[in-house]
This record gives C-alpha cells, sequence and structure tokens, in this order.
C-alpha cells in the first residue's frame, strides 16, 4: 500500500470520526435533557416543567372531553391541543429511543438495546399514549371503538411516574416482590371461586336471578372478600348467611395479604435507600468534615434514592455527632483499650 493510498484513507476517516464524535455529544445531551434533571441544569428542568405540565393540561383536556356540552362548544379546541400534545409526545418518544443507548452497558448492541428498550413498562406507556391518536387519525379503527381507544390516553397520567422518586421506590418494591404477590392473588383467586360455588349452591333455588351460575356469583364473592360490601345482592337462606359471614371474616384476611407484603416491600426499600445514604454520609465524614462537594455529592443522592430532607438530615446529624465524638468515649472507661 502506497503512502498517498494511507493518506487519503486518513482524511475519509476523520470526517467521519468528527461527525460520530458530534453526534455521540449530541446524543449524550439529549438524553441528560429527558432524564430527570439534575441541580444546575437548568435546560433539562425546563424540559421536565414543560412535559409535567403537558402531561397535566392533556390528562385534563381528556376528561373535559367526556363533557358533552363542552367538547361540542370547543371541538375544534380540543382537537388542535390533541395535534399538539401528540407531536410533543411522539417526538419525546422517538428521541428517547435514539438517546437510551446511553445508559447501555459498554460494548452492547444498540440496536438489540433499543428493542429491549422499547418494550419496558416506561416505553410501553409512551406508545400507548399516542398510538390511540393514530389509529383513530389513519382509520384502522371503525367509530363504536373510539370512545375505547380515547381511554387509553389516560394512561399518559402515568408518565408522571418518570419524574417521581417516590413511583421509582414503588416500583422496585413490586418488581422484587412480584412473586409473593401473584401467589397472594392466586390465593384470593382461588378463596373467590370457592365463595362463588358455595353461595351459588345455596342461594340458587331461592334466587335464581341473582345467583343463577357461579360466574354470576362471582360479583357477590368479589364485593365481599373485598370488605366493599355494595348490599345490591344478599343471601336470603340460613345457610347462605351462615357462609355469607365465614367468607366475610375470611376476606378480611385475604385483602389484608397483599397490602401487607406491599406495605412491608416499601418499608424494606426505604430502609435500604436509609442505609445506603448512611454508608456515604459515613464515608464523606471519615475526616471530620464535609466539604461543598461532598455536601452536593449527598444531596444529588439524596433525590436519587427518593429520601425525605429530615429523614435525610437525621441521618446526617447521628453520622456527624458520631463522627465528633471524642476518642474516650470510644474506650473502655476501665482499661483504656478501644471498644470493638
Amino acid at each position: 500500500m502506497s503512502l498517498l493510498s494511507v493518506f487519503n484513507t486518513e482524511q475519509i476517516q476523520i470526517p467521519q470520526l468528527v461527525a460520530a464524535s458530534a453526534a455521540g455529544r449530541l446524543r449524550q445531551r439529549f438524553f441528560q435533557l429527558l432524564e430527570r434533571a439534575e441541580k444546575g441544569d437548568h435546560s433539562s428542568q425546563v424540559i421536565d416543567l414543560f412535559l409535567v405540565t403537558l402531561i397535566i393540561l392533556s390528562t385534563v383536556a381528556i376528561v373535559l372531553e367526556s363533557v358533552g356540552s363542552l367538547y361540542e362548544n370547543y371541538a375544534s379546541v380540543f382537537f388542535l391541543f390533541e395535534v399538539y400534545t401528540v407531536s410533543i409526545f411522539t417526538l419525546e418518544y422517538l428521541m428517547r429511543v435514539w438517546c437510551c443507548v446511553e445508559s447501555a452497558p459498554a460494548g452492547s448492541n444498540h440496536l438489540v438495546f433499543r428493542l429491549k428498550y422499547m418494550f419496558s413498562a416506561a416505553a410501553l406507556i409512551d406508545l400507548v399514549a399516542i398510538l390511540p391518536f393514530y389509529l383513530m387519525l389513519g382509520g384502522f379503527v371503525v367509530r363504536g371503538d373510539m370512545r375505547f381507544l380515547r381511554m387509553f390516553r389516560l394512561l399518559r397520567v402515568f408518565k408522571l411516574t418518570r419524574y417521581s422518586a417516590a413511583f421509582d421506590i414503588l416500583a422496585q418494591a413490586l418488581k422484587e416482590n412480584a412473586r409473593s404477590l401473584a401467589a397472594a392473588f392466586f390465593i384470593l383467586l382461588m378463596v373467590m371461586l370457592v365463595a362463588a360455588t358455595g353461595m351459588y349452591y345455596f342461594e340458587h333455588e331461592a334466587q335464581p336471578e341473582a345467583f343463577s351460575s357461579i360466574p354470576a356469583s362471582m360479583w357477590w364473592a368479589f364485593a365481599t372478600l373485598t370488605t366493599v360490601g355494595y348490599g345490591d345482592i344478599t343471601p336470603v337462606t340460613a345457610g347462605g348467611k351462615m357462609f355469607g359471614a365465614l367468607i366475610t371474616v375470611l376476606g378480611l384476611g385475604m385483602v389484608a395479604l397483599p397490602t401487607g407484603i406491599l406495605a412491608s416491600a416499601y418499608t424494606e426499600q426505604l430502609r435500604r435507600r436509609s442505609e445506603r445514604y448512611r454508608r456515604q454520609a459515613d464515608h464523606a465524614l471519615q475526616d471530620g468534615i464535609l466539604s461543598e462537594l461532598e455536601l452536593h455529592e449527598l444531596e444529588e443522592l439524596r433525590k436519587t434514592l427518593g429520601l425525605d430532607k429530615n429523614i435525610a438530615r437525621e441521618i446526617l446529624g447521628y453520622e456527624k455527632k458520631n463522627s465528633d465524638a471524642p476518642e474516650s468515649e470510644h474506650c473502655c472507661p476501665h482499661c483504656g483499650r478501644p471498644v470493638q
């Protein structure tokens, strides 16, 4: 290979590398703008505020559309606002799919990672929030199904979960305890089936319309086990009343089971996050001094973990008090040796 050919090859590659580097920086910046804003990034904070406001206004508009008189008088306004919001949300969705590879592990295939992201819960919510508009606009649904599709637009409200650390805690708790919750709901379903079957045999002859079949009796079982007690269907026979009382008592424990699992999981998540913050605070206080940088890092960690300011302040105060304790407090008062 001649020196001239090598030089020409380098001339071709340099602009490509520069373009790729510029595209990478642009993608990284868009990723930062679309993710939850960090302290000091005013552009990202403005975009977050804009998107949150648009989600809320869009949800309010969808609700107001159901008022017949309002929709008749302002149908064009509702439609134009829907076009505007869908345009913004579509652009956001496409940008998130493009930028998501910034969080991909090193060396991973970008196409595979993008496909994986598109099937994540957050991306599916973004897609479902805009899909009904395009289906209705393209005429892919009959008129009778439009109201059903419009209902899916309300899923846009779940886009707000992206901007709240508290929702992250709940989502993590649900993810880690999915099997336990599934088992609890399966047991609840089995008990509901037994309750519906028993009430059908006790009440079918006395109330053939209310308890016409086991599936029809499931409504009574659901209302009783969840302790809602609508009272639209009640047993009238002695056996039915006794069986109903047993199911009512059983329902108190059955409904509390998944609630208890979720509450315990949420508390455990808070404990883990508090412990992580405590370890970071303890590490920062090893020299007995908190610098401005360390305070900033602790504040960013608090926001990321979704901890309340008062809880973080208590943890930091406790760790600082321990770090300021005199050496004698950590020694045996009799022999003077350090306490292990």
